[in-house]
This record gives C-alpha cells, sequence and structure tokens, in this order.
C-alpha cells in the first residue's frame, strides 16, 4: 500500500485527569473514507481533534505530507486548517450571522480570494449538496439537515485533502442523515478527498471503505486487535 496522507502513532491526550488516548495508531490514506466508532466517551473526538492539529498530543506523533504537526507553528497549522484539512462538527458551528454563501465563502476569502469570487464559487458547492437557492438564508433559517449540508460544503470548498468529520448526522433524523452522508461521499469520491469520519451509528460507518474502532484510548481494527501499522514514525514525547 502507498504511504499514508496521515499517519498517527502512539498517541497520547489527557484532559485534566482523564485519559482520553493511551497509545493510539491510525493511517489514513488518500482518497479513503475511513470510520473510527466506539462508544460515547472513548477519545474519538479527542483522536480526530489531534489527527486535525486542532489539539496536540502529549505524546506521540501526527505526520501530514513529511511535516510532524505537533512541531509545527501555529500559522502552519492555520494554513493547513485553511487549505488542506476539512472539519465537519456535529452541529455543523456555522457562524450564525452570515447567510449560507458567506459560511461557505469564508474559508476562500481568508486564503485571499475576493468576496464575489468566494461567493460564486461557495454558489457552486451548495447547488452540488443540494441547497441553491439557500444562499441568503442565515443557519436559524435552514432544517438541520441543511445547515449540515452547508457546513459539508465549506469544508470542502478550498480543495482539502483530507475532512475530519465528527459525528456529522448526530444530530439529523435518519432520511436528513442519509442525504447527509450521501452528498459526503459522492463529493468526496468525485474528488478524491481522504475522509476520517467519527460515528457511533453502524449505517454511518457503513458509507466507509474501512472501519476501525476506540477502545480504552487505542484504536482496534475489525477482529478487535490493536492496529497493525508497518511503518512506525519517531515517537514525540513532551
Amino acid at each position: 500500500m502507498t504511504q499514508p496522507l496521515l499517519r498517527a502513532r502512539r498517541l497520547v491526550k489527557t484532559h485534566g485527569t482523564t485519559p482520553a488516548l493511551r497509545g493510539a495508531s491510525v493511517d489514513l490514506h488518500t482518497g479513503e473514507i475511513l470510520a473510527v466508532t466506539g462508544a460515547s466517551g472513548s477519545g474519538k473526538s479527542t483522536l480526530l481533534h489531534c489527527l486535525a492539529g486542532i489539539l496536540t498530543p502529549d505524546e506521540g506523533s501526527v505526520e501530514y505530507a513529511g511535516e510532524l504537526l505537533e512541531k509545527l507553528p501555529e500559522p502552519r497549522l492555520s494554513e493547513l486548517r485553511r487549505t488542506d484539512f476539512g472539519v465537519v462538527f456535529q452541529f455543523g458551528q456555522l457562524i450564525p450571522e452570515l447567510t449560507a454563501a458567506d459560511n461557505v465563502a469564508l474559508p476562500l476569502m481568508l486564503a485571499g480570494a475576493s468576496r464575489t469570487a468566494a461567493r460564486e464559487h461557495a454558489g457552486q458547492w451548495l447547488e452540488r449538496f443540494g441547497v441553491r437557492g439557500q444562499e441568503e438564508s442565515r443557519p436559524g433559517e435552514l432544517s438541520g439537515g441543511q445547515a449540515q449540508r452547508v457546513a459539508l460544503a465549506r469544508a470542502l470548498v478550498t480543495g482539502p485533502k483530507a475532512v475530519f468529520a465528527d459525528e456529522p448526522t448526530g444530530a439529523l433524523d435518519s432520511l436528513a442523515g442519509e442525504q447527509v452522508m450521501t452528498a459526503l461521499v459522492h463529493a468526496a469520491r468525485e474528488s478524491g478527498t481522504a475522509v476520517l469520519l467519527i460515528t457511533h451509528d453502524a449505517r454511518v460507518a457503513a458509507y466507509a471503505d474501512r472501519e476501525v474502532s476506540l477502545r480504552d484510548g487505542i484504536v482496534l481494527d475489525a477482529d478487535g486487535a490493536p492496529v497493525a501499522l508497518s511503518s512506525e514514525a519517531p515517537e514525540v514525547s513532551r
């Protein structure tokens, strides 16, 4: 198999006195949709935040395209989150004061695009996710499914290499959840974007190419054994 796009090794992360990750390792490959499942409180969101460079692990390493995220300065991490990474949260976390089009256009404007060009591109993505006609609606005027599809458009509008989706259907009913997952998978397949999907729902995990689970802070394969990884990155401790 080719070298992974993202490679995490032996991640340890504690929140206060509560351990969330206890040596978790996982690979994400270009174009792959990977589901990470596990019970509530198992550390799934912590793992996603470490992989996306939002949190720094206490121990271990996260390598993206040859760069160790924990060694990068914040400006470089911010750049990666604007360009190479897209993040989708359970409740979308759209900016309530902005319209749908401006929410989607925001990452492009932060990267230097004009508002006109950014909104035009945002409109194309809103159409792809089936919410064309809602450009001027604010998040409070959208249904849950519409808002989450706007959030997906925002995550993908910059053409990221990887999207991190944290329980993207958790706040939706089954029909809206199916529509959101269908749109996400279709867009990811078209663009070759890798997706790391955090979920506790087996129906959502079924959309993935591969599934692992998180238990007691360790990533387990389909047989319930710790994930076996062929090449280990140097361990980084702080």
